[in-house]
């Protein structure tokens, strides 16, 4: 099972763009998108961005795998 998270590129060099999620930035491969830039919210699978996304979906989606990560802490979280 694959989870994509969506990321939002920060910087572009040469076919590799800096993504960032939440804070956290990786590195990923824009060698499948012609057409990403600076500001645009993308999926990567396996380091490839393979899909942009709007804006708006990304932040729900991001909003509700936030929701889903306090329900798992606070029913699995150890005391």
């Amino acid at each position: 099972m694959c989870l994509a998270i969506p990321s939002k590129i920060t910087e572009i060099e040469n076919e590799m763009a800096t993504i960032d999620v939440d804070g956290v930035r990786r590195e990923a491969s824009l060698l499948l998108l012609a057409d990403a830039q600076v500001g645009d919210f993308v999926i990567v699978h396996a380091g490839f961005a393979i899909q942009k996304i709007d804006e708006a979906a990304a932040q729900e989606t991001l909003e509700l795998l936030r929701s889903a990560a306090e329900v798992y802490e606070a029913q699995f979280k150890k005391p």
